[in-house]
């Protein structure tokens, strides 16, 4: 017997679909805390305990575009169910394993969730009305920030509180009620495509993606003109060049190469990667500011002393603003289009970096309500930004083809959370000074290293909001929109 909601109740599937954002948010952000724990409970060294983060993110960024499609072939509820159930399995995995291989196989499998904000939001273009779609697919597009504010203080609480295992044995348990409420209230709407799915393209996929934000993530340790990440760079160009033959030849490909460089939707896509950058980077810079020992001020940084909890806790309005700033990017879309949407959205975005600066670079001393502030600013931003994303695709792509293009924006927001990971950890590596604190001395990155991440951060919302205004104004009528 399927399981399905009356067509009376979008708002319910809505939540449901939105509270799943959330749970996949927090897989992301959960291992945060244990991280400086896990050579030791896991029996291995840093450097290895590292994957733990580095293997979701890698799964995630492959398995979302292949997740959509495989939704618009084979039906999107479907996929978001098999992406939940992979979540809980992958959580009760890390609980059970007893080393660092099957904690790896877990993380991987958690990953594999990372999709089903794409996919959701696909899916609510066939079981919500029109008039409600804008804020519908807001709500899902800023889960993301909930779950990212509320996954730190959540995960450090219960590691503390009861034990590492017990974290994930409450994901596991979140992310089964969760698929339980999506059989109980999203319904099946839309015909799947159906067709042979392209094993080789999803191959040649998972390769050059594999190759680039492995390099990304890894350059500064490993080195960037070391043997592995040259090689990286040389698979993926060999590797993408191999793929995009491929695709271009196969009546039914995993990527519909034609409609993704067609200039609204490649536009969008380019505007994506510039916000992932800023979104990503306001994740790195106000965390080592907050947790930097006060000491940091005489050796030329910043640092507010405060614990890791304390410091998520400063940062979860931003988190919550996001949210609620999608509804404000519903309006904005509704009266002045998506793109409008997306380009205000980069330009509050570079305010709060500009007051960023401002707290950097003045003769004042910063404090963590300044971070408060500038975390709300960004979050604002983000909240109109990332719900304009979809919205925006949605209006310029066939509803045969809503899981795909949007699992591809995904990918490209993926790209760019990567590439502010490589760049702005670069930066701040490069300059380190040494606080002093009862322990001894500890390294920092100084206020120059902060300005400058700060900065190519405000640029990357510069190119973001002149390639969402660049973006045509009207779609063609749906007859002869993309194919």
């Amino acid at each position: 017997m399927t399981l399905s909601a009356p067509q009376h109740h979008p708002r319910l599937a809505v939540a449901v679909l939105c509270v799943a954002g959330t749970v996949v948010a927090l897989m992301q952000t959960i291992i945060v805390p244990l991280i400086p724990l896990l050579p030791s409970l896991l029996d291995t060294s840093e450097t290895n305990a590292a994957w733990t983060l580095t293997i979701t993110l890698l799964v995630g960024a492959v398995v979302t575009p292949i997740a959509g499609r495989m939704g618009d072939m084979f039906g999107k509820r479907r996929v978001l169910v098999s992406s939940l159930a992979a979540v809980a399995v992958g959580s009760a995995v890390c609980a059970l394993a007893p080393g660092l291989v099957i904690f790896l196989l877990g993380r991987g499998l958690q990953g594999m969730g990372i999709g089903i904000v794409a996919v959701g939001i696909s899916l609510m273009r066939d079981i919500v009305p029109a008039d409600r779609l804008g804020s519908a697919v807001g709500m899902m597009s800023a889960s993301l920030g909930v779950g990212g504010a509320l996954g730190l203080p959540f995960a450090a609480a219960i590691a503390q509180q009861i034990s590492w295992q017990a974290l994930f044995w409450v994901s596991g348990a979140v992310a089964l009620a969760a698929l339980i409420a999506v059989l109980l209230t999203v319904p099946v709407r839309g015909v799947p495509r159906g067709g042979r799915f392209d094993a080789v393209g999803a191959l040649g996929l998972t390769v050059l993606l594999t190759c680039i934000l492995l390099a990304f993530s890894k350059g500064a340790e490993w080195g960037w003109s070391s043997p592995a990440i040259l090689g990286l760079f040389a698979g993926f160009a060999v590797s993408t060049a191999l793929w995009w033959r491929w695709e271009r030849t196969r009546p039914d490909p995993l990527i519909n190469l034609t409609l993704n460089i067609a200039r609204p939707v490649l536009l969008t896509n380019i505007a994506s990667v510039a916000t992932g950058f800023a979104f990503y980077a306001m994740q790195m810079i106000p965390i080592q500011i907050l947790m930097a020992p006060r000491s940091a001020f005489d050796a030329g940084s910043l640092g507010m002393g405060l614990s890791m909890v304390l410091a998520s806790l400063v940062l979860m309005p931003g988190g919550l603003v996001m949210f609620a700033f999608s509804y404000v990017s519903a309006e904005l879309t509704r009266r002045y289009g998506a793109r409008i949407s997306l380009a205000l959205g980069a330009v509050v975005i570079g305010l709060g970096y500009s007051v960023l600066l401002l707290m950097i670079m003045g003769p004042w001393p910063g404090t963590w309500v300044w971070l408060i502030g500038i975390n709300v600013l960004v979050g604002a931003g983000l909240g109109i930004a990332y719900s304009a994303m979809p919205a925006l695709i949605m209006h310029w792509v066939p509803v045969s083809h809503t899981g795909e293009a949007n699992g591809v924006n995904a990918l490209m927001r993926s790209v760019g959370t990567s590439l502010a990971t490589a760049v702005v950890g670069m930066i701040l590596a490069a300059s380190m000074t040494a606080a002093a604190t009862p322990v001894g001395p500890i390294p920092v990155a100084t206020s120059t290293a902060y300005s400058w991440a700060a900065g190519i951060a405000l640029a990357a919302c510069v190119v973001a909001a002149i390639t969402a205004l660049a973006v045509p104004r009207t779609a063609p009528v749906a007859e002869q929109q993309i194919v």
